[in-house]
C-alpha cells in the first residue's frame, strides 16, 4: 500500500508513528510543510521536516514535541551574552548541528529536498520525507498592536507572542509561484491513500496545498482522502489553532474544519467521540464522518486512529 500523508510538525509526526505501527508494511510518503521555515543565526531552519525527522528517526525531546533530547544549549547562552538575538527561539546545540549542515549543503547548490534526503540517510525515519517545495516559503501572520497593523513571521507569532494578540490575516509567501518539489506530485498521483492527520488545517495542511498543483494533484488523484480532525471538543488538541481558524473565517469545530477542507479534497473525515453530534453535519456536506477516539495518548492508540483512517478509506473507495 502507498500511503500519502500531508504533514506539519508536531500533530503530524506523533501521527506517523502511529501509522508506521499500523500499517508496517505500507509505502509511506510524508509532504512535509515548509511554511514554518526560518532563517536565524545565518541558519535555515526547517521545524516541521525536522520534527518529523526526529521523532520518527528517535531523537526528540518527547516532552516538548519539537527539538532534539539530552540537549543542551551554550551556544544558545553564548549568543545572548553577545546581545545577538533572538532569544525567543530556542535552538539547541544538537540541534544546531542539522541547521549548520543544512545550510552548507544548500549554499553549495543542492535543493532542500536532496538535503532532506542526506539528512534522512542518518535519522532512517522509515518514510520518504519530502519538502512540499524547493522554494522559500514563509507563512506570515497579520496582527494589529496598538492600532498599528503589521505582519510577522509565523515562528513570531506563534513562538514569540503566542498567538496572544488576534490574527488578521495568514499568508503563506511565496506559495504562488513556488513549485512543488520533485517526487511531491508523483507521491499523490500513485498513492493508494492521501491522509491529512490533525495537524494544523490552515498553516500547516493549508500551506502544503497552497503550493500551485498540489491541492490540484490531491483532487484528481483518485484516491481516497482521509482527514483526522485536529479539533476535539471545539478546542485544538495543542497549540493555538483556534487563532489562526478564526483569520480565514472558520470556527474551531471539528465540523467547520471538514467543510473547510470541502467534499471536493477530502472523502472521509474522523472526528473524536466527544463530537459524534457533529458527524450528520459532515455527512450532509458529503463527506463520511465517523467518530473514534483521537487522542493520540500514546503510540498504540494512535496506530489505533490510523488504523480508522484506513478502514474509512477503504469504505469511501467502495
Amino acid at each position: 500500500m502507498r500511503i500519502v500523508v500531508l504533514a506539519g510538525g508536531i500533530g503530524g509526526a506523533r501521527f506517523l508513528r502511529g501509522l508506521k505501527q499500523a500499517a508496517p508494511d505500507a509505502e509511506i510518503t510524508v509532504i512535509g510543510n515548509t511554511g514554518d521555515d526560518i532563517h536565524l543565526f545565518g541558519l535555515k531552519v526547517c521545524p516541521d521536516l525536522d520534527t518529523v525527522m526526529y521523532t520518527l528517526g528517535g531523537g526528540i525531546n518527547e516532552e516538548q514535541g519539537w527539538g532534539r533530547t539530552d540537549e543542551s544549549f551554550a551556544v544558545k547562552e553564548e549568543l545572548a551574552a553577545y546581545g545577538v538575538g533572538p532569544e525567543w527561539f530556542g535552538l539547541g546545540d544538537r540541534d544546531f548541528a542539522t541547521h549548520i549542515v543544512r545550510t552548507q549543503m544548500l549554499g553549495a547548490g543542492y535543493p532542500l529536498s536532496a538535503v532532506t534526503e542526506a539528512l534522512c540517510a542518518r535519522w532512517q525515519p522509515g518514510v520518504r520525507l519530502l519538502p512540499m517545495s524547493d522554494d522559500r516559503v514563509e507563512t506570515h501572520v497579520a496582527i494589529e498592536v496598538d492600532g498599528e497593523r503589521r505582519a510577522v513571521h509565523f515562528q513570531e507569532y506563534w513562538v514569540k507572542l503566542r498567538a496572544s494578540v488576534d490574527a488578521k490575516a495568514v499568508v503563506p509567501v511565496g506559495a504562488e509561484t513556488a513549485k512543488p518539489a520533485p517526487g511531491v506530485l508523483e507521491a499523490i498521483a500513485g498513492a493508494d491513500v492521501i491522509l491529512f492527520p490533525p495537524s494544523n488545517p490552515v498553516v500547516s495542511v493549508g500551506t502544503i496545498l497552497a503550493v500551485p498543483g498540489i491541492r490540484e494533484a490531491v483532487v484528481a488523484a483518485g484516491a481516497p482522502v482521509v482527514g483526522l480532525s485536529p479539533i476535539v471538543g471545539d478546542a485544538p488538541v495543542r497549540g493555538m489553532a483556534d487563532k489562526v481558524l478564526a483569520a480565514v473565517g472558520v470556527e474551531s469545530t471539528a465540523a467547520a474544519v471538514a467543510l473547510h477542507y470541502g467534499a471536493e479534497l477530502v472523502d472521509g473525515w474522523l472526528v473524536d467521540t466527544v463530537d459524534a453530534g457533529a458527524a450528520a453535519e459532515v455527512e450532509a456536506a458529503g463527506i463520511a464522518c465517523r467518530a473514534v477516539p483521537l487522542m493520540m495518548t500514546d503510540v498504540d492508540a494512535t496506530a489505533a486512529m490510523a488504523r480508522e483512517a484506513l478502514a474509512l478509506a477503504e469504505e469511501v473507495r467502495g
